[in-house]
């Protein structure tokens, strides 16, 4: 079975309760699952979220709307996977986080059409960098073999956390291919980290959600074309603060090796 297993907490340091902040009526997170659940390849789409307190709430939101979901460590996400992985008996993984609202089913299926295609352990259209969709349009797809294998080897802190950054660190072990577009679009930014990216989000929203729910990437950057004052509400923010912030807890936890993230591939 082909999945969407998208990572959701609502203990965000940047923008605490960010995945189940309102556009439009709706929680970004439903929004997100409405924009991807067309997909011709997903075959369930599961939310993976933590047994902190805190995440009750995405709980409610994924039982009220008979949405699977599965609870397990809070900062050791790569557990969290395999576990969700093996409840649901996923085959392939299909690797998607609650900060991405604006990802569409199109951009998953022709990320997971490449990986069916091309026999890699690992193809994405954000890894390894530099990339040239805009972050916060992230899929990974891998299968639940090297997931488990993940699972057992990995030791540093940041591929606990970035689940799939073992891989990533280890080329010459596996076959990885990223994905890329024709025209360079990594200047913009979708994730949903901080108050700016929300009001972003929103904006793109307002504009495009009533006449077509399920707007195209092209759509969005042709709004923003149009409308540059809203491309510059998030367009200062500084990329990668999070990942930078788990490089720092590797060398807290005494991990020396150099990381291959921003040099890989």
């Amino acid at each position: 079975m082909i999945a969407a297993i998208i990572q959701a907490r609502m203990g965000s340091s940047r923008l605490p309760g960010k995945v189940l902040k309102k556009v439009c009526g709706k929680t970004l997170l439903e929004l997100m699952i409405e924009r991807i659940q067309d997909s011709k390849t997903l075959e369930k789409i599961i939310v993976a979220t933590s047994t902190d307190v805190t995440d009750e709430k995405i709980v409610q939101f994924c039982e009220k709307r008979k949405i699977p979901y599965f609870r397990g460590s809070e900062n050791d996400v790569l557990s969290r996977y395999k576990m969700t992985a093996e409840k649901f008996q996923v085959d392939t993984v299909v690797r998607l986080t609650g900060d991405t609202p604006l990802l569409n089913y199109e951009i998953i299926d022709d990320i997971v059409y490449t990986y069916i295609k091309s026999k890699n352990d690992f193809v994405s259209n954000c890894f390894p960098l530099p990339r040239t969709y805009p972050d916060g349009m992230n899929v990974e797809v891998f299968s639940r073999k090297i997931l488990d294998e993940i699972n057992e080897k990995a030791t540093k802190p940041s591929e606990r956390e970035h689940v799939t950054f073992y891989i990533l660190n280890r080329p010459e072990e596996y076959k990885i291919l990223r994905v890329d577009l024709e025209n360079d679009l990594s200047r913009y930014r979708f994730n949903l980290d901080y108050q700016e990216d929300y009001e972003l989000i929103k904006k793109i929203f307002e504009n495009l959600y009533t006449s077509n729910p399920l707007f195209s990437l092209n759509e969005i950057t042709e709004f923003l074309k149009k409308n540059p004052v809203i491309f510059k509400l998030n367009s200062e923010i500084r990329p990668f603060e999070g990942i930078l912030k788990s490089f720092n807890k590797d060398k807290e936890k005494g991990f020396s090796e150099i990381n291959k993230f921003f040099t890989s591939h």
